[in-house]
């Protein structure tokens, strides 16, 4: 029984420095739906600036 006793301490302590948990946020407050604009920017493939956007792990790395 004893060993109830410190848990239930130590639980207490815990409490004492560092309060409560936070709310829990809802998924639904955590996402933002935007409307997009007809026509707006494209992303399309393009070879010729393909280059612009190359990464490699290895070059990062240094190796």
């Amino acid at each position: 029984m004893d060993g109830d006793r410190t848990t239930d301490t130590a639980t207490a302590a815990r409490r004492v420095r560092y309060g409560k948990l936070p709310e829990r946020i809802r998924f639904a407050d955590m996402a933002e739906e935007v409307e997009v604009r007809p026509g707006g920017r494209v992303r399309a493939h393009d070879p010729e600036g393909s280059w612009q956007y190359y990464s490699c792990l290895a070059l990062d790395l240094g190796l």
